[in-house]
């Protein structure tokens, strides 16, 4: 196989590797809290003495859009959305995430819970705890936690420290390399939820575009294939 035709195919793989990116954004585009995600493409050059050198394309990278998602007004007491670059913290088995996901609601036990039943933490990272018998909740702007107009505690506001990176787990949750520090930027919306920040009719023109994309590749490696498959023809009958 040549240079052009190795470049080519990697250029496939990475559009295989964008249409799933942008096919599951597409399918996250109603998830509260999701965080658009994209593909960077960069050249990857292949060489060793004596032979010339193969350029191809890497598309490795995700890039995930922290753009300020929509804020929809649910009404709910316990659905909570934040305005800024701030994260709940919820407690997983596999330790401390950051989401921005806030349809909560509460346990048997009375803890803050996600809709996968994981704790929610306040800002010194303990469970957020509820009581049974209160007949009013509300959340100030700053998270401060309030039960029949008692203050009862603060929920967490947190972002990673200057040097860390957010690495996504699943749609909407994020893992932290490095530190996690208290936040003080964001404001809490309560009755509120933030949409996911996806531009559903952008995502499916980019899916047409890698498709053609894909296309036209594809044609290319198909000629290409028949043109080596004649010139092996005419060589062999030569001989």
């Amino acid at each position: 196989m040549d240079s052009t035709s190795f470049t080519t195919l990697s250029r496939q793989t990475g559009l295989e590797r964008e249409m799933r990116v942008v096919a599951n954004n597409i399918a996250n585009s109603a998830t509260t809290g999701y965080r658009q995600e994209g593909l960077i493409f960069s050249e990857y050059v292949v060489s060793s003495p004596g032979t010339e050198s193969v350029s191809m394309s890497r598309a490795n990278i995700r890039n995930t859009s922290m753009e300020q998602g929509a804020l929809t007004k649910t009404g709910g007491t316990l659905d909570l959305a934040i305005e800024g670059d701030s994260y709940f913290m919820v407690e997983t088995p596999l330790g401390e995430r950051l989401t921005r996901s806030g349809a909560f609601s509460n346990n048997a036990a009375g803890d803050l819970v996600t809709a996968d039943g994981l704790r929610v933490l306040d800002a010194g990272r303990a469970p957020v705890f509820i009581p049974s018998d209160a007949k009013s909740i509300s959340f100030g702007q700053d998270g401060t936690l309030s039960a029949d107009g008692r203050p009862l505690g603060q929920i967490g506001l947190f972002k990673p420290s200057e040097g860390s990176q957010m690495v996504r787990e699943d749609g909407v949750m994020f893992r932290i390399e490095g530190e996690i520090e208290e936040s003080l930027d964001g404001r809490v919306h309560q009755g509120f939820l933030e949409s996911s920040n996806v531009n559903a009719i952008d995502q499916i023109t980019r899916m047409i575009e890698i498709q053609r994309a894909y296309e036209m590749g594809q044609s290319f490696l198909e000629t290409e294939d028949q043109r080596v498959r004649d010139a092996i023809e005419k060589l062999s009958s030569r001989s």
